[in-house]
């Protein structure tokens, strides 16, 4: 059984429909997941205890800890707060 003419070409339209859509998806530069976002404590938290475990495995608790601290005012004292400068 062969394929009908309107069978073929409504196929050829899902097919430039689908290459249409995936050509306007944005797979480099700075999307909207890159936009600067405030750093929360809570954010900086998380990612400074993610940093401890490749980067001080092996330290103590009391010692990663204390890295993670000292990471979090790091982190809130340079990262942008969200608030217009005056």
């Amino acid at each position: 059984m062969r394929p009908t003419l309107s069978s073929r070409l409504s196929a050829a339209l899902l097919l430039v429909a689908a290459g249409l859509t995936l050509a306007a998806c944005e797979t480099t530069g700075n999307g909207p997941q890159a936009a600067a976002k405030p750093v929360t404590h809570t954010r900086a938290a998380r990612e400074c205890w993610m940093g401890t475990e490749k980067g001080a495995a092996s330290a103590s608790l009391d010692r990663r800890a204390d890295l993670v601290d000292k990471c979090i005012a790091q982190k809130m004292k340079t990262a942008p707060t969200g608030k217009p400068k005056s």
